[in-house]
């Protein structure tokens, strides 16, 4: 068993921190909050600050990196905190694994594998990709082990409102109400279930044939909004459910009062065409398949 430090308590983070307690290790969350699972030492602290990062991590064996800002402070907030993991990473020995996401890939037009250039102009995912490049250069250099996870749009047990197919998507489905969507019904799209996040974590953090290179999370073929509900209710034996779509114009409107709102202009290309994740390399070097998706869905309804 090993020493582990899981950083956030999010809906990854505490995916991880639980399946490690569960596993035996020794397992510190930190957060600003001090908040985390049972089983797991809960420090509060201010990820930005290097000093208190290092203090924290010294002698764990993996530190994972599953903080997630809110998208219109990324380029404030990522800066500090990324180079306090690099210093942590330096300072302990201890396997950075990042949790990381497909945005600085960009808009592609083929089934997105690790190989792919991270390409995106947007300057909130080029601090993404900036954060695997210094992590990647410090690995090289021989100063840190590190890896990078990603995944594609996250949904099951634990995922917070801001999951695609989260509560607004569940709640209405399971009343047999019409479920309102933000984006076309009928788009292709890859989803990615959460305790399959947190179990690619833990083995890109436990076995070096993953550190030095980005990995994309075992993840299902892709499926459309519509389809996803049709097979939901199939699974709770109800009727299809109703589908109505926000008009842009609508969204675009509310991105004057809300900063969340406002950002879904920068990930529009994802859901107006097939936005897909491929997967295969992962499964194919540890083993490992995503899970079965009706098993997903019934866990994310909690059928």
């Amino acid at each position: 068993m090993g020493k582990h430090v899981v950083v956030g308590s999010g809906q990854v983070g505490s995916h991880v921190a639980a399946k490690l307690v569960a596993q035996g290790h020794e397992v510190t969350v930190v957060t600003r909050s001090g908040s985390g699972p049972e089983g797991a030492v809960k420090v509060a602290a201010d990820i930005a600050d290097q000093a208190r990062l290092i203090e924290v991590t010294k002698g764990a064996d993996v530190l994972y990196n599953c903080v997630n800002p809110q998208y219109h402070r990324w380029l404030t907030d990522w800066p500090p905190m990324a180079a306090s993991f690099l210093a942590a990473a330096e300072s302990s020995g201890a396997v950075l694994v990042m949790l990381g996401n497909l945005y600085a890939y960009g808009p592609v037009s083929v089934p997105m594998t690790e190989d792919l250039p991270l390409s995106s102009p947007n300057p909130k995912f080029r601090v993404r990709a900036k954060m695997w490049d210094d992590a990647l250069a410090a690995h090289e250099a021989g100063r840190i082990r590190a890896t990078e996870v990603r995944g594609s749009d996250y949904f099951g047990p634990g995922a917070t409102d801001q999951s695609y197919l989260g509560d607004r998507f569940i709640v209405p489905l399971k009343a047999g109400k019409s479920v309102q969507l933000i984006w076309p019904g009928d788009v292709p799209h890859s989803f990615t279930y959460l305790p399959d996040v947190a179990d690619a974590l833990i083995t890109a953090g436990t076995d070096e044939r993953a550190w030095g290179r980005p990995w994309h999370v075992p993840t299902a073929e892709p499926l459309t909004f519509r389809g996803i509900g049709t097979r939901m209710a199939e699974l709770l034996g109800r009727p299809a459910p109703r589908f109505s779509q926000v008009p842009w114009p609508v969204i675009r409107l509310g991105g004057l009062f809300s900063p969340m709102m406002r950002e879904l202009k920068h990930v529009r290309y994802q859901f107006t065409a097939p936005f897909v994740l491929d997967s295969s390399a992962f499964q194919r070097t540890f083993g490992v398949a995503p899970t079965p998706i009706d098993e997903a869905f019934k866990a994310t309804l909690g059928a």
